[in-house]
């Protein structure tokens, strides 16, 4: 394992190890590098329907791994615009490209205030002791 994990300085965080690509109206989120590494090898990756009404805090998708199962939460409030068909296939992205091509879900914001609550890099960096 390793002592540091990849934290990207344009994404916003939240304590439970999200990350949120802010793009306008829209938050594309994913489990962050360190929640990956946590969870060691995913297997299994329940998506949130398109179309679907979140509450920020509602669990959007479950990620199960070879030690566990994990809730993602909802940074925000809003529609599920879009859901990341290829982890049905391939859950493996989570670990091997969380920032890219291992996003969950995207959300359409009802409330940009929301964005509000999430953490800076340096916020979340604090958050894990680095």
């Amino acid at each position: 394992m390793r002592d540091t994990s990849e934290i990207m300085p344009d994404l916003k965080y939240t304590k439970d190890h999200e990350y949120v690509k802010i793009e306008g109206k829209v938050a594309r989120l994913g489990l962050t590098d360190h929640a990956q590494n946590e969870l060691t090898e995913i297997v299994f990756v329940e998506l949130p329907s398109v179309g679907k009404k979140i509450g920020e805090g509602e669990v959007v998708a479950n990620v199960e791994s070879v030690k566990t199962v994990s809730e993602v939460f909802a940074p925000v409030t809003g529609i599920v615009k879009e859901a990341n068909d290829k982890l049905v296939d391939s859950p493996e992205l989570l670990n091997t490209d969380p920032y890219g091509e291992g996003w969950i879900a995207a959300i359409e914001v009802s409330d940009a205030s929301s964005f509000a609550s999430l953490m800076s890099a340096d916020d979340y960096r604090k958050l894990l002791g680095e």
